[in-house]
């Protein structure tokens, strides 16, 4: 079953008449905005949910105009339309590829389904975008050991949010009950380590440190040791984000790498890439780059809640198949949730269907 028909309940392109598809349509908005299906949630999950809503604000409005801009202009399903739809759609940031993907598999079920009304085509639509967000099936759980070392590794450029996303999750994992290190293997840029103490201070969290444009493999090394001898649960390295020069990144995390492997054979258990999600296809550029440089496990996407181009989540999973595991959802410290395909999808549809 589909991310659509576990959130909505059922398809709306098996309704053939308008009358029928007016009828799903406020069943669909009654099970969404009421919730009278899905169990009570827990008062923890509805805060995390509220968020996302807040955080696809902007999203979310952008969207629904220029859907609702879109349909307005509707007079019949012609090539016209699907042409005007792939448009729309890349604009939506949604992404080249996916947007012609997404337009010929409606082009398809428009024609099998015989579909006529707007409200029809907006629902096609939709489930079109949502069903794309979980059918690779990816796994989107952080790799935490149950027993012993987990490390992870943070990359990503410059801005993108690393050092802050790395203050977010080291501050959940300790509440969560974690023995927590951090190691301020960006040496290179002035303030990095700064940053990375101002955040481990927010949370009473030891930082293993190097001076200033030293061997960030020699911190690596350091902070392998202490957390093997202190027995901690989690290592969290920061890195430098200098992706303009590829060769020397590379060679530098392939040093860290084999540092790592060589204390604990199976780690790192996640290198997790940091993208800002205001900056659209770019951040689609950065992960293929990054994905060259080092294996990457999992997406950060960060600054959520200052942009209108949430589409690039769809980019991201159809383009990279990469798992989106955490996203953030504001500045406070708390503000770092795991990525939840239901709460992004009521968030950025609400009001649409």
């Amino acid at each position: 079953m589909g991310l659509f028909d576990r959130l909505f309940g059922k398809k709306v392109e098996e309704e053939t008449s308008e009358e029928n598809a007016a009828s799903v349509k406020g069943t669909l908005e009654s099970e969404a905005d009421n919730n009278e299906i899905a169990p009570e949630p827990s008062a923890e999950a509805e805060l995390v949910e509220q968020k996302y809503e807040r955080t696809l604000e902007k999203t979310n409005k952008s969207f629904g105009e220029r859907f609702n801009a879109f349909l307005a202009n509707f007079r019949s399903v012609d090539e016209e339309f699907f042409e005007d739809l792939e448009e729309t759609l890349i604009l939506s940031d949604v992404g080249a590829d996916l947007a012609m993907k997404i337009s010929e598999k409606l082009r398809q079920e428009a024609k099998l389904q015989n579909i006529k009304s707007s409200d029809q085509l907006k629902a096609l639509i939709i489930e079109e975008l949502v069903n794309n967000l979980d059918e690779e099936n990816l796994d989107k759980a952080l790799n935490i050991q149950n027993d012993g070392l987990t490390v992870m590794i943070f990359v990503g450029v410059n801005g993108a949010g690393k050092t802050t996303s790395i203050g977010k999750l080291a501050a959940r994992l300790k509440k969560e009950g974690k023995k927590v290190l951090l190691a301020a293997g960006d040496t290179f840029r002035a303030g990095a380590t700064d940053q990375l103490l101002e955040w481990a201070k927010r949370s009473d969290l030891p930082v293993v440190t190097g001076r200033e444009a030293s061997d960030p493999a020699s911190v690596v090394y350091d902070a392998m040791q202490r957390a093997k001898s202190e027995n901690f649960d989690v290592l969290i390295i920061d890195t430098a984000g200098r992706l303009q020069n590829k060769d020397n990144l590379m060679a530098e995390l392939a040093k860290m790498r084999r540092i790592i492997q060589r204390e604990l054979p199976s780690a790192p258990h996640e290198t997790l890439l940091v993208l800002d999600a205001s900056t659209g296809q770019n951040a689609v550029s950065q992960a293929k780059e990054f994905s060259k440089v080092t294996p990457v496990t999992g997406i950060v996407l960060t600054k959520l809640d200052g942009s209108a181009k949430g589409g690039i989540v769809l980019s991201i999973i159809q383009t990279l198949k990469i798992p989106i595991k955490l996203v953030g959802l504001g500045e406070k410290i708390d503000d770092l949730a795991e990525f939840d395909e239901e709460f992004f999808v009521r968030g950025l549809f609400k009001g649409l269907i």
